[in-house]
């Protein structure tokens, strides 16, 4: 597989949580852990599907230091990203747990063989800044009751910076392997549900419908996907591209009339592409300098 393929396809998850919002704005009431639990259940099913192509006797090649790494990843980012919402609920928080596309970019530095150029830095800051527009639409507030909140939004953001970049290292581990992270996080969501919330499902056939795509989209194919592509893509590029998802996400309620458009939108538009373009160029440049 070209790099360019495998940047393609880790493109794709980005394209899949840009519907994140919507469909979980359909699934509601579900509350978040057992929405997670469901969704990633859903999530490891495909997985199953995925693995059955070459055999489960590949999972059985994979240590299970990294099955305790990647699922780790996975609950331990879900975990964190409610947990900050759950405390403050505000656009701020929001912000600092979008941090993690600028965190890959220069945690990707640390890594053998990649070159980091002041170019993927600046794109990675001019498209957090197109990123920045959307979230904090409703004005800043930095005051002490959000503070709990950014710290963990600030964790989560390292927590899934991390373990993108560190799947790079385990460029020898089969993607398939997300299947057991998916279905281990599904169950400890459902310890954490059990835990901490009351059961509510969803209301109607829209819901459940919401929860499936969930399942199959966003908490599900995009962490495949997303797999391959910080093994074997782009990282750099990936990283500034994933800016592309609260624009794509925010385009998606405009497009289902739950979020009107403003010119906001289009300057923000504007900023993610440019860093995007300015990723792709340094990208480019590498690549015809070795």
């Amino acid at each position: 597989m070209t790099q360019g393929r495998a940047t393609t396809i880790g493109f794709s998850a980005v394209l899949m949580w840009a519907l994140l919002a919507l469909f979980t704005i359909g699934s509601a009431p579900v509350p978040p852990f057992l929405l997670n639990a469901l969704c990633f259940g859903i999530g490891g099913g495909i997985g199953l599907i995925w693995t059955a192509r070459r055999g489960f006797a590949v999972l059985r090649t994979v240590s299970w230091t990294v099955y305790a790494f990647g699922t780790l990843g996975l609950f331990g980012y879900h975990f964190l990203y409610f947990t900050a919402f759950r405390i403050a609920p505000t656009a701020e928080t929001g912000l600092i747990a979008y941090l993690w596309p600028l965190f890959i970019v220069l945690f990707s530095g640390l890594l053998p063989g990649e070159r980091l150029r002041a170019l993927h830095i600046i794109g990675a800051l001019v498209a957090f800044a197109g990123a920045a527009l959307i979230v904090l639409r409703g004005g800043v507030d930095l005051g002490g009751a959000s503070a709990p909140g950014l710290v963990l939004g600030f964790g989560c953001a390292v927590t899934w910076a991390a373990y993108s970049v560190l799947s790079r290292r385990l460029g020898k581990v089969p993607t398939e392997s997300v299947t057991v992270f998916c279905l281990a996080t599904a169950a400890l969501s459902l310890v954490a549900h059990l835990a901490l919330e009351d059961t509510v499902w969803p209301e109607n056939t829209l819901g459940w419908l919401a929860v499936l795509a969930l399942g199959l989209g966003p908490v599900g194919l995009a962490f495949f996907t997303w797999d391959i592509g910080m093994k074997r893509g782009d990282i750099q590029l990936l990283g500034v591209a994933s800016y592309a998802a609260p624009l794509l996400s925010t385009l998606a309620l405009i497009a289902a009339g739950i979020t009107p458009a403003t010119p906001v939108i289009g300057a923000a538009a504007l900023l993610i592409a440019g860093g995007a373009a300015l990723a792709a160029r340094a990208s480019a440049t590498g690549a015809k300098s070795r």
